[in-house]
């Protein structure tokens, strides 16, 4: 499967129902506005996937040709366009998360490693991290815990400090994530905020339930 979800696998009508079923932010509540119309319209265009909609909406030529259609506004292609990419998160960069020896970024570095994406493939099963561990001099306890941070790091929302949070909570890999109770979760994660101040602010039980859906549909990989 590999780092990021495989989205030639998830057909416009799988997507659909993602979408129907799924929690979205208040500014993106447009997009379970005229679903079936909407994406039938999509399908019925020849866009067969997920990657083949994401490849469609970046051209600017097409997606301005798309807003044309009945019930497809600009707005909202460049709405749908936000949260098709919200599903591909950005690496997290190594030295960038708390908790970890200074000399670790360092190490993986010099092979080449910067970010969770570049780690990703170098820690799938316990030979591999026993190969890693080898070849940059870091102990194996800190190749694991490198390991469920690249893992949570997988999940849309999870930056460095998030997966932290989670990580130091016992959510430790996209499988326990995946598992939590939202209302628990929600009342966990602020409680370990408001004691270390990582953001300001409460963070709303939706935002956890988005979290927690999102988990749900990335593949399980890593051999623990």
């Amino acid at each position: 499967m590999g780092y990021y979800i495989d989205l030639e696998s998830i057909s416009i009508d799988q997507y659909k129902k993602r979408l129907e079923s799924g929690y979205l932010p208040p500014s993106r509540m447009i997009l379970k506005e005229k679903i079936d119309e909407r994406l039938d319209q999509l399908k019925n265009l020849g866009i067969k996937n997920v990657k083949e909609l994401i490849q469609t909406l970046k051209k600017k030529d097409k997606l301005e040709e798309l807003s044309k259609i009945d019930s497809l506004s600009e707005d909202y292609l460049k709405m749908l366009l936000r949260e098709l990419n919200s599903t591909l998160p950005k690496p997290n960069k190594i030295s960038e998360f708390s908790g970890i020896s200074k000399e670790i970024p360092l190490k993986l570095a010099k092979i080449g490693i910067k970010n969770t994406k570049n780690l990703y493939d170098k820690v799938i099963t316990k030979a591999d991290r026993e190969e890693l561990a080898k070849m940059t001099g870091i102990n194996k306890t800190e190749v694991l815990e490198l390991t469920k941070l690249t893992d949570l790091s997988r999940i849309k929302w999870a930056g460095v400090n998030f997966a932290r949070m989670l990580y130091d909570l016992g959510f430790d890999t996209v499988e326990k994530a995946s598992k939590a109770d939202p209302v628990d979760l929600h009342k966990r994660i602020n409680e370990i905020n408001k004691e270390k101040g990582i953001y300001k602010g409460h963070i709303g039980l939706n935002d956890i339930r988005i979290f927690v859906n999102a988990a749900n549909e990335v593949p399980q990989e890593v051999e623990y």
